[in-house]
């Protein structure tokens, strides 16, 4: 795409700083504001589907409801026409965005230098997010490294609400046409089995990014997408001091608690899971509160796959 064009006489498009499965992220100029943005266009082989049509316009609407500082802040939406591949015109929906000058805290971690004081205060951020739209009712649904931004002085921004979904709809569920919606790195159990989303849900991505931030990998590997998914619904994770001896028994008892099968034994809300975080820096040795207590690792159930009942 030509870097002088210009959407809606206002915002021009520059250099392409990120992809995603559904759209392609620019660096651009507001002519108006002469201020830098972060555009995100559609992609044009996209565009002519009405369910990618409708995630995106979704995301649209939930974002610019949400006025938070640790959330990536939607300053104005619109439609461009674009050719495709194929040289045909296209209307392509477009996001202008907050500029984050930063890193995603995928990259973070893949550069391996993550403390646990640095763990803990990024996920404060993100968990201060979360407390924010599920007070509005509004459950971010793909938590993940890939969607939080962390800036040079350690400011945090949960981006991409593109599957967001209110709690009032009582269709909110993980499955669009028999498809899982959302990473399977990071789907809670429910989400994997294509049931009902809550605020819980959130809840259980978070501890999965947190087992991340804490050991430098997810809390379930696998081959596919699919045998992933199966790991979060019938699989126990590993203790994440088994991965790292820097992480202490309280946030042993605090991730294991988040990933929890059963929502109702994960914490109540993103502000206990916080609260527990910082508790547990304070006392390394204590099982904080909400978390619940550790299991003696000689009485654990032997590892691997849980064959499904008949």
């Amino acid at each position: 795409m030509s870097t002088e064009h210009i959407l809606n006489g206002r915002y021009r498009m520059e250099d392409l700083i990120g992809r995603g499965g559904m759209a392609d992220v620019y660096r651009g100029t507001d002519l108006r504001l002469k201020r830098t943005v972060a555009i995100k266009m559609m992609r044009p082989d996209l565009a002519r589907d009405p369910q990618f049509q409708s995630r995106f316009r979704r995301e649209a609407t939930s974002s610019a409801s949400l006025n938070h500082p640790n959330i990536v802040h939607v300053f104005d939406t619109g439609e461009e026409d674009i050719e495709d591949r194929h040289a045909h015109e296209v209307s392509c929906p477009f996001l202008v965005m907050e500029h984050v000058d930063g890193g995603t805290m995928k990259d973070a971690i893949g550069a391996g230098d993550v403390t646990v004081e640095e763990a803990v205060a990024w996920l404060d951020g993100v968990l201060a997010a979360l407390s924010y739209s599920h007070g509005l009712g509004i459950v971010h649904r793909d938590i993940k490294p890939a969607n939080v931004m962390v800036t040079g002085s350690g400011e945090v921004k949960v981006m991409d609400f593109g599957i967001a979904r209110a709690l009032a709809d009582t269709s909110a569920t993980m499955t669009q046409t028999q498809t899982v919606v959302g990473t399977a790195q990071y789907l809670s159990p429910e989400q994997a089995m294509g049931g009902t989303v809550g605020t819980r849900s959130d809840l259980y991505s978070v501890g999965c990014v947190a087992f991340e931030l804490l050991t430098g990998r997810p809390p379930f590997l696998g081959e596919s997408p699919v045998s992933v998914a199966y790991q979060h619904v019938r699989q126990d994770p590993p203790r994440p001091s088994t991965l790292n001896p820097d992480v202490t028994p309280a946030l042993d008892a605090v991730v294991l608690t988040a990933l929890a099968k059963e929502p109702d034994d994960r914490f109540d809300d993103a502000d206990q899971f916080a609260a527990a975080l910082v508790e547990a820096l304070g006392s390394p040795e204590q099982t904080p509160t909400g978390a619940l207590p550790l299991v003696d690792p000689d009485a654990d159930a032997p590892a691997g796959p849980i064959p499904a009942e008949d």
